[in-house]
């Protein structure tokens, strides 16, 4: 029996699929178990169709792996390495105040849910319109002084695991929306995530006061470079990734 996948509805970004962090950290975290990686290693996930939610989804292990949904192709995974430059993080102070600035409290700017709030209303990462206990409530912001967007999050315990962490999903997922929001800021409203490369340094307990960030890199034709990292109360980097998002929703 091949291993499998399953993504519930909760877990969404668009309404009808997966959050693609939250997609990718699961790929991750199985691909890394099965390859027998280090707990530290770097996955590359690239997103290659809409991730269908509540439906068990094979993982064709190999030098690459296939994660798939019947015959159709959902993702890939690869070990990688992961190199970024990371910024130095606003204060959660700073982020917190800057929090109602988020492109998550826009009303009325995704015509798939009209009247919604926010760039996507009901995502699992970045949705306002979620309960307080069924999303991570990540409203990254720019702040003054800092080149791209940060958000200040505390995380409940309704994710954590038996030892009172976030399992790495949860992180990744925490990791993905900052990325689009940095593009945002900059006056860009890109299209889908289409490969997230991440790599969890430490774990990473709620209930304490965590800093996202995220920060445009480059962008190549058609592709929009993203990073983003978390760090933990006492300033200490937890994980990080490098994004590709492809298109733009204005154009």
């Amino acid at each position: 029996m091949l291993p499998t996948i399953t993504v519930p509805a909760r877990f969404r970004g668009p309404p009808e699929s997966g959050n693609g962090g939250y997609v990718a950290g699961a790929i991750a975290e199985r691909v890394r178990a099965l390859s027998g990686l280090a707990d530290d290693a770097a996955i590359e996930v690239t997103l290659r169709a809409p991730t269908p939610l509540d439906q068990p989804m094979q993982l064709h292990a190999g030098e690459v792996a296939h994660l798939m949904a019947g015959e159709t192709l959902i993702a890939e995974a690869t070990p990688a390495s992961l190199e970024l430059q990371i910024p130095q993080p606003p204060t959660f102070e700073a982020a917190l105040a800057a929090r109602d600035g988020s492109p998550a409290f826009i009303r009325n700017i995704n015509p798939l849910l009209p009247d919604g709030t926010g760039f996507h209303p009901i995502c699992f990462c970045c949705g306002a319109d979620v309960a307080a206990n069924e999303g991570l409530h990540v409203y990254a912001a720019p702040v003054d002084g800092f080149t791209g967007v940060a958000a200040a999050w505390r995380p409940p315990t309704a994710f954590t695991d038996a030892d009172g962490y976030l399992p790495e999903p949860i992180l990744w997922a925490a990791l993905d929306c900052p990325g689009q929001f940095a593009y945002y800021a900059s006056g860009i409203r890109t299209g889908m995530l289409g490969r997230m490369t991440g790599r969890i340094l430490r774990a990473v307990a709620a209930e304490q006061n965590l800093r996202v960030i995220g920060w445009c890199l480059e962008v190549e034709r058609s592709k929009h470079f993203a990073g983003t990292a978390l760090f933990d109360q006492a300033g200490s980097l937890c994980g990080y990734s490098r994004q590709v998002w492809i298109g733009r929703m204005d154009q």
